[in-house]
């Protein structure tokens, strides 16, 4: 199993008494071809059923070990207040939403904030899974970096 799905799991379930199964990004690394996993997996109906959207919304591991600037902050602040509003806000219809995560890359510095999007593309999976605005977020600073994480 790989760190994003093992590290979470024995953090939460430190018995490994819970059945699991690890999902792999496609490679293509296609933002829509992820969407459309979630909307798949929303047809797994079981009232016990966790999906773990391991990933990270900033992930640009020579910056964190750069010196910060007000360039860098405002790059890191603006893509995470984008990610924010597509996910959380309930001002935006369901298209919107998708249309913004599918096109993220278009997002404000969103290739500073993702040089490759293989940590942001687990939530698009999970967004897709439901269709709809996150429930919570939170926000936290992780080595100096504001990132955000999402409860569906």
């Amino acid at each position: 199993m790989d760190h994003g799905v093992f590290i979470p799991l024995k953090i939460m379930y430190p018995g490994a008494d819970i059945p699991c199964v690890q999902l792999s990004l496609l490679k293509s690394l296609d933002p829509a071809e992820h969407l459309r996993m979630g909307r798949a997996l929303a047809s797994l109906k079981h009232d016990k059923l966790l999906v773990i959207g391991s990933g990270f919304s900033f992930h640009n591991m020579q910056a964190f070990f750069a010196q910060d600037t007000e360039q860098t902050k405002k790059m890191n602040e603006q893509f995470e207040a984008w990610l924010i509003d597509t996910c959380a806000t309930d001002s935006i219809d369901e298209v919107e939403r998708a249309r913004r995560l599918e096109n993220w890359a278009q997002a404000p510095y969103a290739k500073y904030c993702h040089p490759r999007e293989e940590h942001l593309l687990p939530l698009l999976v999970c967004y897709g899974l439901t269709s709809r605005a996150c429930e919570e977020y939170a926000e936290l600073n992780i080595i100096g970096k504001k990132a955000s994480l999402y409860l569906w």
